[in-house]
Parts: structure tokens; C-alpha cells; sequence
């Protein structure tokens, strides 16, 4: 599995840096002959990557050969965004990018060397070239795709913990309608070896399906399934006649099959791929006898959407008691667990370690029966788990069968993961930054944003369960790995991405090239000692040694990143791209900062930093920027409105009092998650003006200080067309004034219509505005209205046809409530889609009719 993941990182990123060699940007600067040479080059090794990254499972010298091919290339990109930062920088003088030329050439020829000298290798390795990229795909996935087909048979001695899912299933199986009118699909679906297979054969074997269905049917889909090979499987499993090759008559033979007979049939392990397929067999079960099931076992949640399923259960973990259940049953094979006292506890700690995974568990019991000595299970159990199961292939296989599903760019982007410490809680904006930050997203569909390839990746990644919800900070829904699925995305990675915690610096080499990394007191000078020694170093997330269940509270014997600590740093790793100091005690950032030219990613979150020093703003590559819970910062640089390539800015929980001037300057922005109108000059508002990018979230404070209608109207909310969330605060204290500027502002402020959620917050006029009703905002899902107190009647709220949530407090104006808050009913029926209804805090209420 570890090779899989090198081979398919390499082959992706091969080909971005191949497209920016072959840029006109780079090609105007260098000589024609040198460029001509890199791109004969870069060809002919990327002819070798098929046969490579295939050949390197019988042949470790082909492996080391793509580890130090993967090293140049690393160092290829390096000097590439050297290049491209330093020609912007230069771009109008063209004496002085002729000097940038002189400098460069050197590097770029001793990196040819290099590569050339690797390309030279092939014939001794018994490389052999290839034009397509298909051969290593095609290769790998024969190899590492082979499963026993399934069948219906189950040992139920052997299985633990199923009870109440198996019950669920079984419930939807007996349940019939009268005006049921198809088939009903169930389907089962969780991260290979959590059990669905199991679980389908335990519901298939119940003896109440023997009544119930007339007919059942087993049948293993097998990946590589099409539309012909399939249906006359299916044909064949319920007894039936099923020859030739032409699918429409075989389609009519399945139609006339199922529709004599009530069926029980399941498909297990269907695989995303073939939706066609897919659909043709829908339209053929749709003919089934009516009360008829079909149960479908699946990693992707995409498969479970494809059949149209009436009900999907998702898998979770084994409960600990029962995975110890499972691991006794097969490491002790009848002997009783009590006669080994000086094993249970050990064996606890080796349960533990599975993550609640059926297949984990069963492979590491099988691997320790008969084994009862204490030092075989401690050695076991000190092992990593990924390493422990490489005897037994069973594990590493059923999860390379989910990897090597994906494509090369999104293999790419779960390979940087192996940065995470196991337990790591993180949130979909916060990685998919870090992607960006990292190049993973570019080249890889230029029809649409990096952003939107981030979600989509981070989707396919959870829809296989490669990544799992999980309630991150602060009750917020994030998202974690596995452990056995962090292991797989570490087992080779690790040369190139590693976590420092303790004595762990001995793994440090010059090819490393992300870390995160613990530091404490007492070690975290010495650790910093041995990073500064890694020149090429891209990535430093420095966290503390329980960082996964910490966010945004005091640090106890955390090592102080002071500011010669922080020179130091900036001086030794030029050629960052990421850089987190999350929680670090920072009191401030040292000037140095400006020697990281290439960096992208900045995160100062949960520091006691009271300035940003202005040198900051001559980074020319950042791009996110996250100050979250910096409580003691209270304003950004004058020059701020000059980091031309920022997009994300979270200023989340600090205390800034207004933002920069010139900040509308910033017109990439695509995350602004406050903005501060200040306190002396409400036409700062102005600055949202040119800022349409904005997605996501955006908190506007200070709103009690916009004076001028013209100023609001200039913020152009309306056209801000992919903001999804709008909180709108105008301050902590009501002064009613009468003049009717309040209103005209807040008509002003009208938000764009594709707005899902809006909290409005001590609003001081004397009525809502009117476009607080359906006709402007059609998509508002939830709506906060808090302290309006002097509002005396509400808006028809009735009318918002998509409102689910609506809460209301502190609204001292409201007396009655009456045929105003439903709107027009002769049309449309009144809060047709609210669930979740609130009044709080409004002792001036007494009707409601």
C-alpha cells in the first residue's frame, strides 16, 4: 500500500510540474536550448512512471529509484516558485530579470543533471517506456483489486455487536405498504472490513426471510462489473436461464424473472463506476413483485444515492466490548482468556488500536493464536498497526481497494494527510487551505475554482469513508481519518511527511518535507535544531502533544516561540509554504516573516499577539491568513490591502475595532469571515464593494455606525452572490432614534437572494426591512432575529418558503402577533417548511392569533 500511495503522488504531481515547465512564463525567461533539454527530459522520465510505479513491488531498487525521482521533483517545484515569486517581483525591470536568469541557470542544470542521470538508469532497472497513463492504473488495479467473491454462508459464532443494525435491517425487510409500487432498495454501506458483507449475511440467513420472500439471491459484484456479465449473474442466481451476449433480451429475461415471485436479492460490494449499469438494472427491478427487497453492500455513499435507496445504513465502529469479544474468540481459539491474566491487559491495548474495525481486530487475533508469551504481544502491540498486518495481507488490501479507486489528484491530496496526528479533528475549510497552499489543486479542472475542487475531493473522501464527521472545536461538525486509514496515507509518506513528538527527530532527513510537530519545554529547542537542518522543508504545523482535543485554551509547559526563536526559524526555512503556529503563547511576529517569499499558509490562531508587524504585507504568495482566537489583536497593518494573493482571512474571536483602509483592494478575497465598520467613519463600509468573491460566512459588525444610506447601498451585498450565511450586528445597546436612518440603511444592506442563513442583532429601527419577506430571500433556511426591540410588527416570516429555523428573542417591541407574521395564506400556506420554532426574552407579548 505504502508504494501505491509514492507512485500516485509522484505521477500527479509530475504532471503540474510538468504543464509549468512548459508555460510561456518560464519559457520567455530561460535560454531556448536549456528549456528544449528540461522538457526532453521531463518527457522521457514521465514515459518511465507507468512501468515504475508498477515494477516497484518486485523490485526495490525501482522503488528507491522513484523515491529520489519524487526527491528532484520536489526540489524541481521549489526552484520553479522561486522563479515565478521573484519574476513578479521583477517583471518591470528587464535588466534585473536578466540578472534572475544568470542566477537560476546553474540550479536548473544541475537539476537536469540529476534527472538525466535517473533517466539513465532505466535500462539497468528494466524500465521500459509508455505513452499512456492507464498501463499503471490498469497494472495496479489488477493487482491489488483481486477479492474472493463473497458468498451467503456466515459463521454467527463469530460475530459480535451486529444485533440492533441486523434488527434495523430485517424491520425494513418485513415492513410492506399497500401502495408500495416498486422494489425497495436498502443498502449498507461503511469503510472496507467494518462488516457490511457480514452484516448482509447475517440478515440473509434469518429464518424469517425463508417467509417472507419466495425467492432469495446472493450476488458478489464483482469491480470491474458491466451491464451484460452482471444481469446474467443475477439471471443465474435465481435458477434461471441466462445465455448469449446481447443485453436486451437478457434485460427482458430479468424483468419476467422477478416479477412472477417475490425476491430477496443482494448485490454486495457494488462499487461507483458504472452508473449506466446501474441504472438499466433499476429499471428492470422496478418490475419486481411488489413487496420485493434488494439489499446493497457499498464503500461509497455515491452507490447508495445511484439505486435510489429507500433506506441507508452507515456502518460505524464495533463497540469496545464487543471487539474484545471478537479478538478473544480468535487469539485464544476455546482456551479461556482468564488463564492468560498477564495477556488481557496487553491484549485491551492491541484491541484499541484497531479503531473499532471488524477485519482489524479478527487479523490481529488470528495473528496472535497460539502465541502466549507476553513479549510477542508487547512487540505487537509497540508496533504500528499498518506494519503488523503486512504478514497478513488481508487488511491492506481491502483498504488499497477504496485508494486505488480514486483518482491520481485526489490519491495526491489524501497522501498530505498522513501530516495529521491519529485523532486529528479537523475542519473542511481548514484542509482544503492547506491543499491549495500545497499546489494539490491546480491542473486538475480548470472549469472550476480550487475551492470547489477542495469540496468535491473532501466528498469523494468521506462518501468511501476515508474520512469520518466527527464534532470538532467548539461543537462544530469537522472531520477525522481512521486509524487504520491515517496508517494507510503514513506507510510510505512517512519519509516525506512526518510527526515530531518526543524522540521521534532520529526520522528526520533532508527529503522530509512536511511536519507537524509537538514542542514542549524541555525538547522543543532541540526539535527546532533538527528541522532547521531540512532546507527544503514545505510544511511546519506546530501543535502540542494533545493538540487533537485541544482549541482555544491556556497552554501549560508549552515551549515559547520567542522572537529570536521565530528569526531563527524564518532565516533557516525559506522555502516554506505552510506554517502554523497554533496556540504557540506569541505575544508577536517577529519582521523576519518577510524572508518566507514562497509562503502560503499562515495560521496564528489562539496566540496573545496584541500587532501583525507590517512586514507581513510583503508576502506576495499568502493566501490564507487565520487569526482565530487572537483576542488581544486589535488591528491589522496599514499596508494590509497589499497581500495581493490573500483569498482567506479568518478573524474569528478577536478584538479588531475596524479593518484596514483599502482593504476592497483585496478583490480575490473568497473568505472574510469579520468586517468591523469602524468607529469614527461608517463609509468604510464601502470597502465590501468590489469584494463578490466572498463565500461561506461574513459577520459585519459595528453597523450602528453607517450613517448614510448611499454608504450601504456602495457595500453591494446584493450582488454577493455566493455569501451563504450573514450575521448583522449593530452593537450591544439600543438608542431609538425616530429619523427613519436606521431603516433607510438596513434597506440598503439587502443581502443577495441566494442567502441560506441571517442573524440579525440589535437592530435599532422601528420596523424590518422589506426585503425580509419571500420575494428576496427564497432561499433562507434560518433566520436569528435578537434584540430589535423597537420593532412592533414582524414581517410576513410565513412567506419564506424554504425557512426551517426560526428564533427570536429579546424583540421588547412586540405586543401582539397576529395575520402579519403569515403573510398572504390565500396563495401559499404559512411556514411550510419550518421545524424548529423559539421565542425567548419578550415580556411585552401578550397575543397571538
Amino acid at each position: 500500500m505504502a508504494e501505491l500511495i509514492a507512485g500516485a503522488f509522484l505521477s500527479s504531481f509530475f504532471q503540474v510540474t510538468l504543464e509549468r515547465f512548459a508555460s510561456r512564463d518560464f519559457k520567455d525567461l530561460f535560454n531556448k536550448g536549456l528549456v528544449e533539454k528540461l522538457e526532453i527530459t521531463m518527457n522521457s522520465i514521465n514515459q518511465l512512471l507507468d512501468d515504475a510505479e508498477t515494477k516497484q513491488y518486485q523490485n526495490p531498487n525501482v522503488k528507491i529509484w522513484l523515491d529520489r525521482l519524487k526527491h528532484e521533483v520536489y526540489e524541481v517545484d521549489q526552484l520553479l516558485d522561486e522563479i515565478a515569486t521573484n519574476s513578479q517581483r521583477k517583471i518591470k525591470v528587464q535588466r534585473i530579470l536578466s540578472t534572475l536568469t544568470n542566477r537560476y541557470e546553474p540550479r536548473i542544470n544541475d537539476l537536469l543533471d540529476k534527472l538525466k542521470f535517473l533517466v539513465e538508469q532505466k535500462d539497468v532497472l528494466g524500465l521500459t517506456g509508455s505513452g499512456s497513463c492507464s498501463s499503471f492504473e490498469g497494472a495496479v488495479s489488477q493487482q491489488s483489486s483481486k477479492r474472493s467473491p463473497t458468498a451467503s454462508l456466515v459463521d454467527k459464532s463469530c460475530i459480535y455487536g451486529r444485533e440492533g443494525e441486523k434488527e434495523e435491517i430485517i424491520n425494513h425487510l418485513l415492513s410492506y405498504k399497500d401502495n408500495d409500487n416498486q422494489v425497495s432498495i436498502i443498502s449498507i454501506v461503511g469503510l472496507g472490513g467494518m462488516g457490511k458483507t457480514t452484516l448482509a449475511q447475517l440478515v440473509y440467513n434469518d429464518q424469517r426471510m425463508e417467509k417472507q420472500f419466495d425467492l432469495k439471491a446472493w450476488v458478489h459484484v464483482s469491480k470491474s462489473f458491466d451491464a451484460v456479465g452482471l444481469t446474467k449473474t443475477i439471471l443465474r442466481s435465481f435458477h434461471s436461464f441466462a445465455d448469449g451476449e446481447d443485453l436486451d433480451p437478457l434485460i427482458c429475461q430479468l424483468q419476467k424473472t422477478l416479477s412472477v415471485k417475490r425476491f430477496l436479492l443482494v448485490l454486495d460490494d457494488v462499487w461507483k463506476g458504472n452508473e449506466e449499469c446501474l441504472e438499466q438494472l433499476l429499471l428492470s427491478f422496478n418490475h419486481g413483485f411488489l413487496g420485493s427487497k434488494i439489499i446493497v453492500t457499498t464503500r461509497d455513499k455515491n452507490v447508495a444515492l445511484v439505486m435510489k435507496s429507500d433506506h441507508q445504513l452507515l456502518l460505524k465502529n464495533l463497540e469496545e466490548k464487543d471487539c474484545w469479544s471478537l479478538f478473544v474468540k480468535h487469539a485464544f481459539r476455546g482456551k479461556n482468556v482468564f488463564d492468560y491474566p498477564n495477556l488481557e491487559s496487553i491484549g485491551k491495548e492491541i484491541v484499541d488500536k484497531c479503531g473499532g474495525l471488524p477485519l482489524a481486530v479478527k487479523t490481529l487475533g488470528n495473528l496472535l493464536q497460539r502465541k502466549f508469551s507476553q513479549g510477542e504481544w508487547f512487540k505487537i502491540l509497540e508496533t504500528d498497526m499498518w506494519h503488523v498486518s503486512k504478514g497478513n495481507d488481508e487488511i491492506n488490501s481491502v483498504l488499497r481497494l477504496s485508494y486505488h479507486n480514486l483518482p491520481s489528484n485526489l490519491k495526491r491530496c489524501f497522501a498530505y494527510c498522513s501530516i495529521f496526528p491519529k485523532g486529528y479533528k479537523f475542519e473542511k475549510d481548514e484542509l482544503i487551505n492547506l491543499w491549495m497552499a500545497e499546489g494539490l489543486l491546480k491542473c486538475c479542472g480548470r472549469d472550476k475554482s480550487e475551492q470547489e475542487l477542495g469540496n468535491e475531493f473532501l466528498d469523494d473522501l468521506e462518501s468511501i469513508s476515508f474520512f469520518q464527521q466527527s464534532e470538532s472545536i467548539f461543537g462544530h461538525m469537522g472531520l477525522c481519518m481512521h486509524d487504520l486509514v491515517n496508517d494507510l496515507a503514513k506507510s510510505e509518506s512517512q519519509k516525506f511527511c512526518l510527526q515530531i513528538e518526543g524522540d521521534r527527530v532520529q526520522d528526520i532527513s533532508e527529503r522530509t518535507r512536511h511536519i507537524w510537530c509537538s514542542l514542549g519545554l524541555e525538547d522543543g529547542a532541540r526539535i527546532l535544531k533538527h528541522i532547521y537542518m531540512i532546507k527544503g522543508l514545505r510544511s511546519l504545523l506546530v501543535g502540542r502533544h494533545d493538540f487533537c482535543d485541544f482549541k482555544g485554551y491556556e497552554f501549560d509547559n508549552c515551549f515559547m516561540m520567542s522572537n529570536n526563536v521565530q528569526r531563527d526559524l524564518f532565516s533557516k526555512l525559506k522555502y516554506l509554504r505552510m506554517l502554523s503556529f497554533y496556540g504557540c503563547e506569541l505575544t508577536e511576529l517577529a519582521d523576519e516573516i518577510v524572508n518566507l517569499k514562497l509562503l502560503r499558509y499562515l495560521d496564528l490562531s489562539y496566540n496573545k499577539i496584541k500587532r501583525l508587524t507590517n512586514s507581513i504585507c510583503k508576502m506576495c504568495n499568502l493566501e490564507t491568513l487565520t487569526l482565530e482566537g487572537c483576542t488581544e489583536l486589535t488591528e491589522l497593518p496599514s499596508d494590509f490591502y497589499k497581500l495581493d494573493s490573500l483569498r482567506h482571512l479568518n478573524m474569528n474571536s478577536t478584538d479588531i475595532k475596524k479593518m484596514p483602509k483599502k482593504i476592497g483592494k483585496l478583490n480575490h478575497l473568497q473568505t472574510l469571515t469579520n468586517f468591523v465598520v469602524g468607529e469614527k467613519n461608517g463609509s468604510d463600509i464601502k470597502e465590501l464593494d468590489n469584494l463578490n468573491h466572498l463565500q461561506g460566512g461574513l459577520h459585519i459588525s459595528g453597523l450602528e455606525h453607517v450613517i448614510n444610506p448611499a454608504d450601504a447601498a456602495e457595500a453591494n451585498l446584493k450582488d454577493k452572490k455566493h455569501l451563504k450565511e450573514l450575521y448583522m450586528d449593530y452593537g450591544d445597546s439600543l438608542k431609538f432614534n425616530n429619523n427613519g436612518r436606521e431603516l433607510d440603511v438596513f434597506e440598503a444592506l439587502r443581502p443577495n437572494s441566494n442567502l441560506q442563513r441571517l442573524t440579525i442583532k440589535y437592530y435599532n429601527g422601528s420596523s424590518f426591512p422589506n426585503w425580509l419577506r419571500c420575494s428576496h430571500l427564497p432561499n433562507l433556511v434560518s433566520l436569528i432575529l435578537q434584540n430589535c426591540g423597537f420593532c412592533s410588527l414582524f414581517p410576513p416570516l410565513g412567506q419564506l418558503p424554504c425557512l426551517k429555523e426560526l428564533f427570536i428573542s429579546g424583540c421588547n417591541g412586540i405586543k401582539i402577533i397576529g395575520e402579519e407574521f403569515y403573510g398572504d395564506c390565500s396563495t401559499l400556506v404559512p411556514f411550510r417548511s419550518l421545524e424548529f420554532l423559539e421565542f425567548g426574552n419578550m415580556p411585552e407579548w401578550k397575543e397571538w392569533f
